[in-house]
């Protein structure tokens, strides 16, 4: 977005077209990235991502050039130059060297590839508008675009927009996914749109935001996931609340708070008696559905070989879990048909070494926390930092639970990097306003 001042009123009419062109390029790479190439795939969790499928991996390949060709041509470089973090350029020199120990050292550089190629695309969705409208414009016609198709879809098509009984998680029958292959991934999404809603109603525009913001409620409402039921309020109340009062370094210090509460109260009951202890007495599945099961065995195996992991994309591959001995005697599942460890913080660890889940944590959480407080006290900053502080703590929050971080481009992931890329962006360059 660009980083000057208000225009004169001639100047904006001469650059209607280039706003215009630079909105809808946005839109059109966001809405690729949000729909994918392949919409209403009954697929199982564990293709999710698309990796393997030849029309996603033509499409996204193409969109990261169109995406690179706009920056080009649209982005200001000072915007661009305000996107580069020197940590990114470590974690992704982590990412690489975990593919050279990988089972399949191809695949995973494969992977590596398209996770680049995702946030290639979503820096060039937040630096080729030319102001807060021109993104707004971007996130209105990407969110509609995914919401219209996935309520059709619950007409039109409803096997594949929600789960049914013949699937392997057949309790999930009748949840609302609309065009994604789980609702895990919908959820997620559609949390992200209400908080989009409450940008745009915050901005003005009060008719799209509403729509918007109804729409993804009900839907997230309908994906029968409690966890993400639940964090949409407390999310709004954590980012809103402070923020309301200018309290911004309280409202980091509170969200770093709660994300520790996540730990303690989730991964962190394996090494913590006190709250497994509490989550009993308060009649809360401790286990978390079998999590911890997953969690145990991760750990356990992770202790081997813990400052380079077993590859990225891999540990759930590799033989040390496929050819281990059936492990139900002492745990809740048989993890052999695991796909992710059901916690974004231990998959990093597993596939790269806890040194990389050390940077993970610095560059998703440590740094966006201190951009938010340092966010420049500008309307527009203030707006749009604030939806993507939500943004992020929703999914920071999701990760202990559920595992997406650096995969390729799963729309939840990607929606991660628009957050911590858009909180360095709000704490740097003035965001331009023609409204």
């Amino acid at each position: 977005m660009s980083s000057i001042g208000n225009l004169k009123r001639t100047d904006a009419i001469r650059d209607l077209p280039v706003r215009l062109i630079a909105s809808f390029a946005a839109a059109f790479i966001l809405c690729c990235l949000l729909v994918s190439f392949r919409p209403f795939q009954a697929v199982s969790a564990a293709g999710t991502d698309g990796g393997g499928d030849i029309v996603n991996q033509l499409g996204f390949g193409a969109l990261g050039a169109v995406s690179i060709l706009a920056m080009l041509t649209l982005s200001e470089p000072r915007t661009l130059l305000a996107l580069i973090s020197p940590m990114w350029l470590v974690m992704f020199g982590f990412l690489i060297l975990s593919t050279f120990i990988a089972v399949d050292p191809s695949s995973a550089q494969r992977a590596v590839i398209f996770t680049l190629i995702g946030i290639i695309c979503v820096l060039a969705v937040l630096s080729v508008p030319r102001d807060a409208d021109g993104f707004s414009l971007a996130f209105v016609i990407a969110a509609l675009a995914v919401l219209i198709l996935s309520y059709i879809g619950l007409a039109i098509v409803p096997d594949l927009a929600k789960h049914t009984a013949s699937e392997i998680e057949s309790e999930h029958a009748g949840l609302w996914r609309g065009i994604y292959a789980h609702k895990n991934i919908a959820g997620p999404v559609m949390a992200a749109f209400s908080f989009g809603g409450i940008y745009l109603i915050r901005r003005g525009w009060r008719v799209v935001g509403w729509t918007v913001l109804v729409l993804a409620l009900w839907f997230v409402a309908h994906t029968g996931s409690k966890t993400s039921t639940a964090l949409v309020p407390l999310v709004m109340f954590l980012v809103m609340f402070p923020g309301l009062f200018g309290l911004r370094v309280l409202a980091s210090l509170t969200i770093a708070a709660a994300l520790i509460g996540f730990f303690v109260f989730t991964i962190g009951s394996l090494f913590i008696p006190a709250s497994h202890n509490l989550l009993v007495d308060f009649g809360t599945d401790p286990t978390f559905t079998g999590r911890t099961s997953i969690w145990t065995f991760a750990l356990e195996k992770l202790s081997a070989t813990p400052w380079r992991g077993f590859g990225f994309e891999s540990f759930w591959e590799a033989p040390v879990v496929r050819e281990a001995e059936n492990p139900s005697y002492y745990l809740d599942w048989d993890v052999r048909g695991i796909v992710h460890a059901h916690n974004g913080y231990l998959d990093i660890a597993v596939g790269m070494g806890y040194p990389a889940m050390v940077c993970g944590i610095i560059i998703l959480v440590g740094f966006p926390l201190i951009d938010y407080a340092r966010c420049l006290k500008k309307r527009e900053n203030i707006y749009l930092s604030d939806f993507f502080m939500m943004v992020l703590t929703f999914s920071l929050m999701n990760a202990f639970l559920e595992s997406f971080f650096f995969r390729r481009v799963d729309p939840v992931w990607l929606l991660v990097v628009m957050a911590v890329f858009g909180l360095r962006l709000t704490a740097r360059i003035p965001i331009l306003t023609r409204s």
